[in-house]
């Protein structure tokens, strides 16, 4: 890869010490941010925040509705994926394995968002799911980094 340049040569320093930990902490939210989301939307936390489902069973009736059939199948990878992969893609731990059904449930979400409630965040539209889709692509493809589980434990970014 060639370098980037930098608008101001003199922060070069500055920018790459700042990078790893730049990453992790996208890394801790693309993973962290999506278990209250999966306490809402299976466990039933944080009433009225959001969509009607709350509870697993709701859940899967909601992907029988839309067309993602068997729902319970469906339903119960959306618990795995909120309450497993997304721990661990926060913290690096099994971060590409752990990123891929993460990257494949958001970017399923954001079709589905898109098809049925069009682009704005705040009329559940595509813009919410899709930057999240985007941030665990990022880490499907690039692994945990240099601050992560996978660094620390297996010397490599897993």
């Amino acid at each position: 890869m060639t370098e980037t340049p930098l608008l101001i040569p003199a922060l070069g320093a500055v920018y790459g010490a700042l990078a790893p930990w730049v990453e992790a902490a996208l890394r801790v939210a693309v993973g962290a941010l999506m278990v209250p989301h999966g306490m809402r939307m299976c466990l039933g936390y944080f009433k009225g925040t959001g969509g009607p489902v709350d509870n697993v069973p709701a859940v899967a009736a909601l992907y029988d509705r839309k067309g993602f059939h068997p729902g319970w199948f469906w339903a119960y990878g959306t618990v795995l994926t909120q309450f497993v992969a997304a721990p661990c893609v926060a913290l690096g731990l099994f971060t590409r394995p752990m990123a891929l059904p993460l990257f494949a449930l958001l970017a399923l979400s954001a079709w589905d968002h898109l098809k049925y409630d069009g682009w704005f965040w705040n009329r559940m539209g595509i813009e919410y799911p899709g930057l999240w889709a985007l941030g665990a692509l990022y880490f499907l493809v690039n692994g945990g980094g240099r601050i992560s589980l996978d660094h620390l434990l297996l010397g490599f970014e897993f």
